[in-house]
């Protein structure tokens, strides 16, 4: 569920209508609801009740400093990737004690940031990396909490390029491995080894692949137990995927994901961590364009939108499914009309749809995204110097520019020129 409707003819974001926040920022923007953000995180939270748990969002989906103070004051914790992200969480208000460092390329500058500023664990994805923070926890007289990131070798059945729990990919420790590496990482001094990690790939939309690698996780925390290791919290990751067309069955619900953890690691007294971004994000944001020309080719007819693939990549480089919808609510059984919906990028590749059915519409005619909120934003560019674009959140009745789009002097001037060239 979103709150991106229509209202006597116009689409809304909750109480606004999109016409009135385009007359203000101009298109393309992306668009965020409060409302949609919080019931999704708290879909999340309420599932895993009554278990000791902390729903981490993974900020990868969505780092504007707006929505994650939106779901700060959730109380929400943060997954981070990088030294920017973790630099953003704390900026945002995020304590430290509710920030978890994944990824598979921490560098000793970025563990030390986080060791100083505060963090809640390292998710550790290799031997190498378990050294390096090793050194650098003791360079300053810490010590690093730390879970191992464990591949189970399952298939998540998803987008070959985001999946990440098969032995082929480049992320955690295999888990025929584990016992030998816990070891190592239990004798290293300046590394504290609280828990497992596990992440199998993102989008997905089924609940079997889960409840493999979960189910793996619970053995293997017998196991090292016996081995004298503390575990004591178990990071499930994230992962669980949207409906990015509605016409297709809607992946399982949170309050299904919930019910899986507590019936296959429920009972092993440990606290769980969970690290959902797209299904929180993903549906709570669209994206609006303009019909710049309606071109009729030989054979076909496109759309040409003022958005572009640099705005929205994700149909380029997944090829994946966003339904566009007008803004202006069509009448019922007005005529529908295939076109491939198209940016104005000098690349084929600039191609959001082909063949889509869509009401006919002019120049000026505005089109929305759905499910643009996660993936969207944070994937952008300013390939063809054009401007990043707005986002705006929407909370009831008022809505807020959140990131402005630059000028042109402003993108220029970020170059240096050398002397020679003066």
């Amino acid at each position: 569920m979103d709150h991106f409707l229509y209202r006597d003819g116009v689409l809304h974001a909750e109480d606004v209508p999109v016409p009135e926040i385009a007359a203000q920022v101009g298109t393309p923007f992306y668009c965020y609801s409060t409302a949609t953000l919080q019931r999704h995180f708290r879909l999340f939270d309420e599932a895993l009740d009554p278990l000791e748990h902390l729903v981490c969002f993974a900020m990868k989906s969505n780092s504007n400093q707006a929505i994650l103070k939106t779901l700060a004051a959730m109380g929400a914790g943060m997954d981070v990737v990088s030294g920017g992200e973790y630099a953003r969480a704390k900026s945002a208000g995020v304590p430290g004690e509710r920030i978890v460092f994944s990824g598979v390329g921490k560098t000793a500058e970025e563990m030390r940031a986080a060791l100083e500023g505060g963090i809640r664990q390292f998710n550790v994805e290799s031997e190498p990396e378990m050294e390096v923070l090793n050194a650098v926890a003791l360079s300053i007289g810490a010590r690093a909490p730390i879970t191992l990131r464990i591949n189970p070798d399952v298939d998540a059945k998803t987008h070959a390029k985001i999946a990440t729990g098969k032995s082929e990919n480049k992320f955690g420790i295999p888990i025929a491995r584990a016992r030998e590496v816990y070891a190592r990482a239990a004798a290293l001094p300046g590394l504290e080894v609280i828990g497992i990690d596990v992440h199998i790939g993102s989008q997905l939309t089924e609940l079997e692949p889960f409840e493999q690698a979960y189910r793996k996780v619970a053995e293997l925390t017998a196991v090292l137990r016996a081995d004298g290791h503390d575990i004591r919290r178990l990071d499930l990751g994230g992962g669980l995927g949207i409906p990015y067309a509605r016409s297709n069955t809607a992946p399982p619900l949170p309050s299904e994901y919930g019910e899986l953890i507590k019936r296959t690691v429920g009972d092993l007294g440990c606290e769980v961590e969970i690290e959902p971004g797209r299904l929180i994000s993903g549906n709570a944001g669209i994206m609006v364009s303009s019909v710049i020309y309606v071109k009729n080719g030989e054979g076909r007819d496109f759309l040409i939108l003022d958005g572009a693939m640099n705005d929205l990549i994700r149909p380029s480089m997944y090829d994946a499914h966003h339904d566009i919808v007008a803004v202006q609510e069509p009448e019922a059984g007005s005529e529908q009309v295939p076109f491939d919906i198209v940016g104005p990028v000098c690349e084929s590749g600039d191609t959001f749809a082909k063949q889509r059915n869509m009401p006919v519409l002019t120049a000026g005619d505005m089109v929305a995204f759905r499910s643009a909120g996660a993936y969207g934003a944070v994937m952008s560019s300013e390939y063809n110097t054009r401007p990043l674009i707005p986002e705006v959140l929407v909370n009831g009745d008022q809505f807020s520019v959140i990131r402005a789009r630059p000028t042109f002097d402003e993108m220029i001037a970020r170059d240096n020129i050398p002397e020679w060239l003066l």
